[in-house]
């Protein structure tokens, strides 16, 4: 096990511009009455706010809005009016555009986020002297890809004056890392981050690498770009302005990702134990691609979701005999000399959790899917003594699965016309957003406990059927929070802090 981590938080060496929590909720609301409750709504929440005046899609508008600006705020405040060959809706001309920032510098606000774009049509004398007195960020947006060479594009901007703001779209976790390379090169000079789901990791990380900014939603308002979070989930479950170069990074790799609930649960246990240490999603739909990337990006373990808990461990070290037979991991620990160690807490989260409901000793329990979850679901279960049946839509794999285990493989038409003690939903189908998918019809529910794998929704389809068939309903967080508890305490060395866990995962199920 891994010594626990120390909780003593280095401060950031990097002075930002934008003070000691450089985090700027986006207000772009379609009306001036929006945007003031916005504002009010930031004063009690930031330090930062960025004002996407092309929101209100009308200069009379922008200039209503700007003339009933109060000119003294505790807000930094970024006016920002985006082109849209910038991802904007202002109408106007670049010479519009640049006059509104101008009337908004003199209006009180801080700086301008001005396009590139933009600036590029006029000629360099002109240039200086539309942005005399403005405090400026120059900004480039991909929305498509992460560009090359980021260091040329920096180059490019820089040479307009100003903060460089370099926003581009992640596709791949190697993209996040030529974000993150960007803010430690030009550590203070540059607003580095990346777009999309993808992206988040570079978004979070990025304050720590040295982007002097990073981006939010206000609370309830909409995103202005791909893979922006709400101001309280960034500030609050991720703390990208608290970390520093001692914090571990854990985090969940898998495609798609951004169902998981496993962030707000472990970032929750991290906390409640005084740990330095955060856990991010990961989107990876390449994975030989994160792992080329994860000792620079600084991970120091991480869970494995769909669709790679069997083909990790093509690229394991060494692997826990238990996860070894089953076929599949669904945690990793990075050892000594960046070894690669794996484990199968999901094992151990089916039996904790279905336990309570039944006993498991000589039960007959079927078990939906052949894939990374079913096979530690069926080593759990004929491990305990259950007699293990499998249906699956590849057959083959059910076939494998159930010779593993010395169970039976079931064909789905056989399903209705047997009874079983526990049906245990191992497939994503009823998964959000597909909420209204079942993997059974309730016809076919002949269990005296349905347990459903899946946990986002809190009630899934196949468990609102189970219930109406008067069997016990067992969600998918229960197991989550136990699988979970086990992947913190071997990454920590700490006994997991499990009432914590389950009020984070609660939480979240529960918001809207």
């Amino acid at each position: 096990m891994p010594p626990p981590i120390g909780c003593t938080y280095t401060p950031l060496t990097m002075r930002s511009p934008f003070g000691s929590e450089p985090i700027a909720p986006v207000i772009a609301a379609p009306t001036v009455v929006g945007f003031l409750q916005g504002l009010r709504h930031a004063e009690r929440t930031a330090t930062v706010v960025e004002l996407r005046l092309d929101a209100l899609q009308t200069p009379a508008a922008i200039v209503q809005f700007l003339e009933q600006l109060p000119q003294r705020s505790r807000l930094i405040r970024i006016a920002t009016c985006r082109s849209s060959l910038a991802g904007g809706s202002f109408p106007g001309t670049p010479a519009a555009q640049l006059a509104l920032l101008r009337l908004a510098a003199r209006s009180g606000c801080d700086w301008a986020d001005v396009d590139a774009e933009s600036l590029k049509g006029f000629p360099p004398s002109l240039r200086r002297e539309m942005l005399r007195g403005i405090r400026a960020v120059v900004s480039f947006h991909d929305f498509r890809r992460t560009p090359a060479d980021l260091g040329r594009l920096y180059r490019r901007l820089a040479r307009f004056g100003g903060l460089a703001k370099i926003a581009v779209t992640a596709r791949r976790q190697s993209d996040n890392l030529a974000v993150l390379r960007l803010a430690r090169r030009h550590r203070g000079r540059v607003i580095a981050l990346a777009m999309g789901t993808a992206g988040i990791p570079a978004r979070i990380l990025g304050l720590r690498a040295g982007s002097a900014l990073t981006y939010a939603t206000l609370n309830g308002g909409p995103a202005t770009a791909a893979g922006q979070l709400p101001l309280s989930e960034l500030r609050n479950l991720y703390r990208p302005h608290r970390l520093d170069a001692r914090t571990r990074v854990y985090g969940v790799i898998g495609s798609p990702i951004a169902h998981s609930l496993s962030p707000p649960m472990q970032n929750a246990a991290f906390q409640a134990a005084g740990l330095n240490a955060v856990y991010l999603p990961f989107e990876v739909s390449d994975l030989r691609d994160f792992l080329r990337c994860r000792a620079e990006l600084g991970v120091a373990g991480f869970s494995v979701t769909l669709p790679h808990k069997q083909a990790i461990l093509r690229h394991l070290d060494a692997c826990d005999p238990v996860a070894e037979s089953i076929g599949a991991v669904n945690t990793v620990v990075v050892r000594s000399r960046n070894r690669l160690y794996g484990y199968n807490t999901d094992y151990v989260g089916v039996l904790r959790t279905l336990a309570r409901q039944v006993s498991l000793e000589g039960a007959q329990v079927l078990i939906l899917g052949a894939g990374g979850s079913a096979r530690a679901v069926a080593f759990a279960l004929a491990t305990a003594g259950a007699f293990v049946s499998i249906t699956a839509r590849r057959r083959a794999r059910a076939r494998a699965l159930a010779r593993a285990i010395g169970g039976e493989a079931l064909p789905r038409a056989a399903v209705r016309g047997r009874e079983f003690d526990a049906i245990v939903n191992c497939t994503p189908v009823g998964m959000w957003p597909e909420v209204k998918e079942s993997p059974l019809r309730p016809a076919e529910l002949n269990a005296s406990v349905v347990f459903d794998l899946v946990y986002n929704p809190l009630e899934t389809q196949l468990l609102r059927f189970a219930r109406k068939r008067g069997a016990i309903a067992v969600p998918g967080w229960q197991m989550l929070v136990e699988q979970g508890a086990t992947q913190f305490e071997i990454w920590t060395g700490l006994r997991a802090p499990l009432a914590v866990m389950r009020r984070a995962v609660l939480k979240a199920l529960r918001s809207p």
